[in-house]
């Protein structure tokens, strides 16, 4: 009888990292949405052929999307587009029961395509929407954005899952007070009848404010509260807010469909475009410290990226429609 230690089995691979599932499941849904190109299908699969781990984070959503064949494949998919909430969450109702079998269920969740498709307002990469809340406050929603509203008795609050918003509260009809709040992954942003933004990144949220003031209340010290006034705006984390610094009005700019460089890196110009744009826009070091002034278009990001090239010696070279490198001329 052969000795099983001399037939070691091979090791099982380790868990794949959130950030390539999250990249397999946004290629999935750009190619489930009936719009996808023949660049689109090549440049996926050039994704999926870069490292063994894309394979095989987009083998397991593949499963997992077998497994609503026994659904009428296009209403699923309607529903996933469909911005009335009612279709939105039946159709994560039947993702979540076939993600849970398939075991992706807790990284789906964590994608922001999963938080789209899940909020009660949402907008694609790309879009800015504005929306009236129940209680006659205005939000503009910025590009690939999803808020969720909850609103009772006691409190107005909207939930800011992803992406950027302007804020313009509105007195509360009710005729009780009820504290408007916008609530980050980092902690609350309550108006104190204002004008402001609430930006929601990686590791923190940022605020501004153009009228009024807000009180910042990080999630777990808040009572580190900070109060931000007109013409202010700070950055704040889950323990702490930095103190308050001065905003130009023009960090709103985004709502108009612009965007506002002053002396910007052209890191971070592309950085901030490549917000507004689907697949990859990214910078070369050679250029990354070149300095930028001027307004762009964030509704044409390539012509934005045409007008870079005639300020500054660079050029935007484009593998396909979905890489873009902005790099020396």
């Amino acid at each position: 009888m052969a000795d099983a230690r001399m037939n070691p089995s091979p090791a099982l691979p380790g868990p794949l990292d959130p950030a390539v599932v999250r990249r397999a499941a946004e290629w999935m849904a750009r190619l489930w949405s009936g719009e996808a190109s023949d660049q689109d299908r090549a440049a996926c699969e050039h994704w999926r052929a870069q490292h063994p781990d894309h394979e095989r984070a987009w083998n397991r959503l593949q499963s997992f999307e077998d497994k609503l064949h026994a659904l009428p494949r296009e209403a699923a998919r309607h529903a996933l587009r469909e911005p009335v909430r009612t279709g939105r969450r039946r159709a994560l109702q039947l993702l979540g029961l076939t993600a849970a079998v398939g075991g992706i269920a807790a990284a789906l969740r964590g994608t922001e395509t999963w938080q789209l498709a899940a909020s009660d307002h949402s907008t694609r990469t790309g879009e800015i929407r504005e929306i009236a809340l129940p209680d006659g406050t205005r939000v503009v929603l910025g590009t690939a954005t999803a808020i969720d509203l909850r609103f009772d008795a006691n409190e107005r609050r909207l939930v800011l899952r992803a992406g950027e918003i302007l804020v313009t509260t509105a007195p509360d009809p009710a005729g009780a007070h009820r504290p408007f709040r916008v609530h980050s992954r980092q902690g609350s942003v309550e108006a104190l009848g204002t004008r402001f933004v609430v930006r929601q990144e990686a590791e923190a949220s940022r605020v501004a404010v153009f009228e009024g003031a807000v009180a910042v209340r990080p999630a777990r010290a808040p009572e580190a509260m900070v109060r931000v006034g007109a013409g202010q705006g700070t950055v704040f984390f889950a323990d702490r807010a930095q103190a308050p610094g001065a905003v130009a009005d023009s960090a709103a700019a985004w709502t108009r469909g612009v965007l506002v460089a002053e002396d910007m890196r052209v890191a971070d110009f592309v950085a901030e475009l490549a917000r507004y744009r689907p697949g990859v826009l990214r910078c070369d070091p050679e250029v990354a410290e070149l300095r930028v002034t001027g307004v762009f278009s964030l509704r044409d990001t390539d012509r934005a990226l045409e007008n870079l090239a005639l300020a500054l010696p660079v050029s935007a070279a484009y593998r396909t429609r979905y890489w873009v490198t902005v790099r020396a001329r």
